[in-house]
């Protein structure tokens, strides 16, 4: 569990760590947000730039759970290597999504099944920070995003989610993040750090 208390004296280098995983929650609640927005846009009249913004977004939301993974502060060491290893395959799904594309991930997204299936590293990431916020601090909808987004992948790339429905899971998903995010980014920075002579 978190510990909601001050152990030892914050470093400088506790709180730019702790700062830059916040952020790293931040953008990934905001570029989601941006998705979903351009996502809206394509299902209506498409505007021609929507493909264009969509791979910056898609770009950005994959640095932005970069920093929560490189930032993140687990108390068991093997946790922080399973995850940096998962973030490491999606990254490999952003090169595989670029291919496809021909430059332009955001449409692999469209072509078959395995566009979503794609992403599922990358929502695994993002729903193990979730899932560790919940443990630690009750966020509770921190559960229900990381069982929602790799649910909403899985159902697009069967075909079971039409347009409209994975546009409405992306601002279904936003909203959640931005709940989230306002619950964790006001928390004292000490709460993040805890116990420093935990870490193993």
């Amino acid at each position: 569990m978190g510990e909601k208390q001050t152990f030892q004296p914050l470093t400088r280098q506790d709180r730019i760590t702790v700062v830059l995983y916040r952020t790293g929650i931040v953008l990934s609640a905001a570029l989601i947000a941006g998705l979903a927005s351009v996502q809206a846009a394509s299902v209506g009249a498409a505007g021609a730039h929507a493909g264009v913004l969509a791979d910056g977004l898609l770009y950005g939301l994959h640095a932005s759970v970069g920093l929560c993974v490189i930032f993140i502060h687990l108390y068991v060491g093997k946790f922080k290597t399973f995850l940096i290893g998962l973030y490491l395959i999606s990254l490999g799904c952003l090169a595989a999504l670029l291919f496809i594309g021909r430059g332009t991930p955001a449409g692999a997204l469209g072509q078959g099944p395995y566009g979503p299936l794609l992403l599922l590293p990358l929502s695994g990431c993002l729903g193990f920070v979730t899932a560790k916020e919940a443990f630690c601090f009750q966020l509770f909808e921190g559960y229900l995003l990381a069982m929602f987004m790799p649910a909403c992948l899985l159902l697009a790339s069967a075909g079971i989610m039409s347009g409209r429905g994975a546009t409405s899971a992306l601002f279904l998903t936003a909203g959640l993040l931005v709940i989230f995010t306002l619950r964790k980014v006001f928390q004292p920075l000490a709460y993040d750090i805890g116990d420093k002579t935990a870490y193993r």
